[in-house]
């Protein structure tokens, strides 16, 4: 059906594509997408792609190959519903037109709530390309949707999404929310080296599922990026504005500005190995009691930024990471992060458990083409985030946006075990997700601050010394997802989705949640989800 539909389209459209070779453009951030990206690193590793750093630019997998991947997917020269304009040999600028129909319609159940809900969304996709080095994108979406019971405790008291930022209603009507992202991005002269961003988007640092350094779960945000891409190095460095929402009642007039400056910088050694440096500091804008707005001490473009921060009386927050992933049998990639918030070597060599010795740390592996059979593939990944980790005295300065944490969705306090099991082949995928998590939490007494909650200053901290993981009310969060996935147009991402969720929890005051949930959907959405 869909060659009938769209063939004569397709064949006009694509006629001449094969000269042109956008270098501005950049991949879509989906799990579904994700996995041509993993098979295709994995097998054809290369010393000028830099798999933990996302958005992935297009001038950095320019000869990445469908044929490595071994089922239907989102091409990564992808020019579904495109048209070139202008196109002519003799013609100095020319014009390519892209459009991507969004839809995310889902109808589940939900155990808790006993009662059907729905997500009904719909938006659009545009991206213009101009002469390979220059891209604009644009993507609005908007409805109304509800969220199961273990979703919509997080969700509605700031009445903030982590997909799509501020929302309306409740969920027992469905919340409704508009939300526009996008970007401007500009190589000169069509070059791999230099590349220019603005736009209101999410970046994600890490080669799992999760990432204790940067993750997409928070909102999307204003940005201002500069990449560059030299040899076997990539070194990016970017500025965001952002919100803090604590105390804001879900009121707009009562968020208070903050902002960041981000370094990255990606070496591969090897094909097969990679090392990764990142940091990032953040500081409040105005509030109160003063107006501070962006500080011009944090434009410096060169990677380091404490000297920076002590500068200016080191008031800010400031964090760094390390990235390390290894590619091995062109089929399995080991993975690895260390996150450093505060730490003194003294402290973690008595191991007395000092409040701010503030570390996080992930390791994890993915296996491709497991046991040689094509398309199935393997992960396992383990996460633990030590107590106030991400928290700060001022909280407007907290490692988060938006409500939202801007590294792992639980904030700090943690341990968790994460499993994946994936086969795909033509056009189905059928998926197994199962997390299994400590974490310690906050009783119910307002003085309480064991280090989970990164919303909360550091400075009310219960304790100096005897600070463990998992401290506090120890809760487990057990979940399992499993889903069948059938993609009717692959080029286009459009799936239909039949899958069950156990989510249960439970911790040592008695506390007992079972939260079974089922669904079925069509969608042609490019976002990530259910990372709670």
């Amino acid at each position: 059906m869909q060659k009938i539909v769209f063939s004569i389209f397709i064949l006009i459209s694509l006629k001449s594509f094969c000269q042109y070779d956008q270098m501005a453009r950049n991949a879509f951030m989906g799990e579904d997408i994700q996995q041509a990206f993993d098979y295709w690193n994995i097998s054809k590793p290369n010393t000028t792609f830099h798999s933990s750093f996302r958005p992935y630019l297009s001038s950095t997998f320019a000869n990445a190959t469908d044929s490595a991947v071994p089922f239907k997917f989102y091409a990564f020269k992808n020019f579904f519903l495109s048209k070139m304009l202008n196109e002519k040999p003799e013609k100095r600028i020319w014009y390519n037109l892209q459009y991507h129909p969004i839809i995310d319609a889902q109808i589940g159940y939900d155990g808790v709530l006993q009662k059907p809900i729905y997500n009904a969304l719909g938006g659009m996709h545009f991206k213009a390309n101009i002469n390979n080095d220059f891209t604009f994108a644009a993507t609005v979406i908007g409805g109304k949707q509800q969220q199961p019971f273990y979703i919509d405790t997080v969700l509605a008291q700031q009445k903030i999404s982590p997909e799509f930022g501020q929302q309306y209603g409740t969920n027992k009507k469905g919340y409704t929310f508009l939300d526009v992202t996008g970007y401007a991005s500009y190589s000169p002269n069509n070059n791999k080296i230099f590349n220019f961003q603005l736009g209101r988007d999410k970046h994600f640092i890490g080669d799992g599922y999760r990432s204790i350094i940067m993750s997409d779960y928070a909102p999307a945000l204003p940005y201002f990026r500069i990449n560059t891409n030299i040899w076997r190095l990539q070194y990016s460095v970017w500025y965001s504005w952002m919100y803090d929402v604590t105390n804001a009642n879900g009121f707009k007039n009562n968020y208070t500005n903050k902002f960041s400056t981000c370094h990255y910088l990606s070496y591969n050694i090897l094909k097969e190995l990679n090392v990764t440096l990142f940091e990032n500091v953040i500081w409040r804008g105005s509030d109160s009691n003063q107006v501070r707005t962006f500080d011009a001490n944090y434009l410096n473009p060169i990677i380091f930024l404490r000297p920076q921060e002590y500068a200016v009386g080191s008031p800010d927050n400031a964090f760094i990471g390390l990235n390390i992933n290894a590619k091995l049998f062109k089929t399995v990639k080991l993975y690895a992060q260390l996150g450093l918030d505060e730490f003194f070597l003294k402290e973690i060599r008595a191991r007395r458990g000092w409040w701010a010795n503030k570390q996080a740390w992930q390791l994890g592996a993915k296996y491709i083409n497991a046991f040689n059979i094509k398309g199935l593939s393997l992960q396992v990944e383990y996460n633990e985030v030590r107590p106030y980790t991400y928290t700060h005295g001022l909280v407007q300065q907290n490692y988060a946006h938006y409500g939202f944490a801007l590294a792992h969705p639980f904030g700090a306090n943690f341990r968790e075990f994460l499993g994946f099991i994936n086969y795909r082949k033509n056009n189905f995928q059928l998926s197994w997700q199962g997390m299994s998590a400590i974490v310690g939490k906050d009783s119910a007494s307002v003085t309480s601050n064991i280090g989970q909650n990164i919303f909360a200053s550091y400075v009310t901290r219960n304790k100096e010394y005897g600070n463990y993981t998992t401290q506090g009310i120890k809760t487990t969060i057990l979940q399992s997802n499993l889903k069948f996935t059938y993609y009717l147009i692959p080029d286009m991402n459009l799936r239909l989705e039949l899958g069950y969720i156990q989510r249960s929890e439970t911790n040592s005051l008695k506390y007992v949640l079972q939260n079974p949930f089922f669904y079925l959907g069509i969608k042609s959405s490019f976002w990530n989800s259910e990372k709670f």
